[in-house]
């Protein structure tokens, strides 16, 4: 019966998952700067075009672009932070998982295939990593078994 696997961290890997939150929180701060210089430039050519009060207007103008940028930044950037840290589960728990196993084959333990969620990323590299690890961990079970004497030679029955 397949195990249900239930993530109880929600940041598995904080290094890997927060630099990955960074550049998207970086490539939003990026787009609400343009935003800001798009909406002053379209404000001031407004303003421009209007014969009378055009300094006033492009005053109030900035000062509605401001906060424009304010409220933009409040909203999207902790959202994009949240995103950023929700996709990157979908690699931080195989890449976690695979780290687990790793350790384990290395250590001579015996640790049953590695088994990802139904939307977790990297399923080829699972399974190419239990097929290439399979005959390290048959054989050290073999080795290990009761049965077998040193080396690996069968005990005769008493």
């Amino acid at each position: 019966m397949a195990q249900r696997f239930r993530r109880r961290r929600k940041l598995i890997r904080p290094g890997l998952q927060l630099r990955l939150s960074a550049k998207f929180v970086g490539l939003i701060a990026l787009m609400l700067g343009l935003q800001f210089v798009l909406l002053d430039a379209l404000i001031g050519e407004t303003a421009a075009a209007t014969s009378d009060g055009a300094a006033p207007m492009s005053d109030q103008m900035w000062s509605v672009g401001v906060q424009l940028l304010g409220w933009s930044a409040v909203v999207f950037l902790p959202l994009t932070l949240l995103v950023g840290v929700i996709a990157s589960f979908r690699f931080a728990g195989p890449l976690y998982r695979f780290d687990v196993f790793l350790k384990a084959v290395a250590a001579g333990e015996q640790p049953e295939d590695i088994r990802l969620r139904s939307g977790d990323e990297l399923k080829e590299l699972a399974t190419l990593l239990n097929e290439a690890t399979r005959p390290l961990r048959e054989d050290s079970q073999a080795t290990n078994s009761p049965e077998l004497g040193r080396g690996g030679e069968r005990q005769a029955a008493a």
